[in-house]
């Protein structure tokens, strides 16, 4: 068994990564809670035995794996799935919050980012997974291509077609609304 400092400081900077990576694929915060305390149980085992060169990679991999085990376990007992929290927009308004809005500019971002959020919702999980990876996480292709087992060519492939999606679906949307 690896020592917990050890442990801890391989994986401690990258749990909020974990933690939003969980919410994004279960959707509900009890899933993504429950998910992320089963990839670190897991990682902590396995951790003596591989020592990871990539510990982000490797513990969103695990995460990416929990969330899909519990999807199947959920499967099999359905439930209503609730919509995540405003990640983008609160993270937005972290780099906003630092110059004064007025309140149209912050009503007009926290739309913005409820219109995103329902788009990639919208999105199959294998292109939701890649797109947050990429541009949410900032992973390059070499690390999502590792978290989620496939070559860097589907990654790539995913990603183009999760940003032609979303372009699509908020195009949409903006015509409805206009």
């Amino acid at each position: 068994m690896p020592t917990v400092p050890e442990f801890e400081t391989a994986l401690r900077p990258h749990l909020t990564a974990a933690h939003h990576l969980a919410r994004w694929l279960t959707r509900t915060a009890a899933d993504a809670e429950d998910a992320l305390q089963n990839a670190v149980l897991r990682a902590f085992r396995s951790f003596d035995r591989q020592r990871p060169t990539n510990p982000r990679a490797w513990l969103l991999r695990i995460v990416r794996n929990c969330c899909y085990d519990l999807r199947e376990q959920n499967e099999r007992e359905p439930s209503t799935p609730a919509l995540v929290e405003d990640d983008v927009a609160e993270r937005a308004g972290e780099v906003v919050g630092l110059i004064p809005e007025t309140p149209e500019a912050r009503l007009s971002r926290m739309a913005d980012g409820r219109a995103l959020e329902a788009a990639l919702g919208e999105l199959a999980t294998e292109f939701r997974e890649v797109f947050l990876l990429r541009e949410v996480e900032g992973l390059s292709y070499k690390e999502i291509a590792e978290v989620a087992a496939v070559p860097i060519g589907t990654v790539m492939s995913r990603l183009s077609r999760a940003r032609t999606q979303l372009r699509a679906i908020l195009g949409a949307r903006r015509k409805e609304t206009a």
